[in-house]
């Protein structure tokens, strides 16, 4: 059990990422589908508050540590989400328009989640 998440651990870029992207899926899953529209600011809100934390017990940095957090929330956000990983133009629909080629036969994971 102390090796999953642990007060270190999400003061790591890939810790809060995984509970980012973690506590994301979970609050819109119970969401539904109507609260699909938030997900994206739900992940903001809980990089935001995981960086900020993490800001509040480092003792070792003095004023310039509250615009790091905010830079280190969107470094969280992005690598959560996987933001940075296509330009937009190159991003799959996931919902196919009338004038494209019926999608749906890749994988989910293939997908925006988002």
């Amino acid at each position: 059990m102390n090796d999953l998440f642990t007060w270190a651990a999400l003061g790591t870029i890939a810790g809060a990422s995984a509970a980012t992207l973690l506590a994301t899926n979970v609050i819109g899953g119970l969401l539904g589908p109507s609260g699909d529209k938030f997900r994206k600011w739900i992940a903001i809100a809980i990089a935001l508050l995981l960086s900020y934390v993490t800001a509040a017990f480092a003792d070792d940095a003095g004023g310039e540590k509250w615009v790091i957090a905010f830079f280190n929330a969107l470094v969280i956000f992005s690598a959560a989400l996987g933001v940075n990983q296509f330009p937009p133009g190159n991003r799959q629909a996931t919902q196919p328009s009338p004038t494209q080629v019926a999608q749906g036969r890749e994988p989910r994971v293939f997908r925006s989640w988002v």
